[in-house]
C-alpha cells in the first residue's frame, strides 16, 4: 500500500562557507572549527526560548541540491556499491540530512553555530538539543564502515560523487 505524501515547510535557512559539493566536509568532525549560521523564519522564534543552554544542537534538514535520488551508491569512504540505507549519502529518496553542531551564541533569530558540514542555503526542518545519555550507544556494530573507522574523517571531503 503506498504511503501518502508528507509536506514540509523549512523553519530557516543555514548559512556555511561552502558553496559546492566537492570540498565539503562529509560529517560535522570534517567541518570543526567551522563557522555558520542559522537564519530562522521570526514565525518560530518563540520556540527557541531556552536553546541557549545547550551546547550542541541536532539540526535535520534537507539535502535540496539532490535532484535524483537513489537506492544503491558508492559511498564517501569505500570503493563497493551498498544500499543507500546502509550509508550516510545524500542521495535519499526523502533528501533528509542529520548533523550534530556546536551552539555558540543565540541572538534574536540568528543561531550562530560551528562544525557545518553542509552547503550554504540549505533548507533547514527542525532543530534538536543534542543530549549524549539520548544520543550516545555503546556495544555497537558498524557494519562495512568497520573498515573505515580509523580513516581522518577531519579530513575527508566531498568529491563530487553526489553534484546532480
Amino acid at each position: 500500500m503506498p504511503l501518502d505524501p508528507i509536506a514540509m515547510t523549512p523553519i530557516g535557512v543555514i548559512h556555511t562557507p561552502f558553496l559546492q559539493t566537492r570540498d565539503t566536509p562529509i560529517q560535522p568532525l570534517g567541518g570543526q572549527g567551522v563557522r555558520g549560521s542559522i537564519v530562522l523564519d521570526p514565525a518560530y522564534a518563540d520556540g527557541l526560548a531556552d536553546i541557549d543552554g545547550f551546547s550542541h544542537l541536532t539540526l535535520v534538514y534537507c539535502f535540496d541540491r539532490i535532484r535524483a535520488p537513489a537506492l544503491r551508491v558508492v559511498p564517501f569512504m569505500d570503493t563497493q556499491e551498498r544500499g543507500i540505507f546502509a550509508t550516510r549519502a545524500p542521495k535519499r529518496p526523502n533528501r533528509i540530512g542529520l548533523s550534530t553542531v556546536r551552539l555558540l551564541a543565540v541572538k534574536g533569530c540568528v543561531l550562530e553555530i560551528e562544525d557545518v558540514d553542509m552547503l550554504d542555503g540549505t533548507p533547514l526542518l527542525d532543530i534538536k538539543p543534542f543530549y549524549p545519555r539520548y544520543d550516545n550507544r555503546q556495544d555497537v556494530r558498524i557494519g562495512w564502515l568497520e573498515r573505515a573507522k580509523d580513516l581522518p574523517v577531519e579530513q575527508l571531503r566531498a568529491d563530487g560523487r553526489f553534484a546532480d
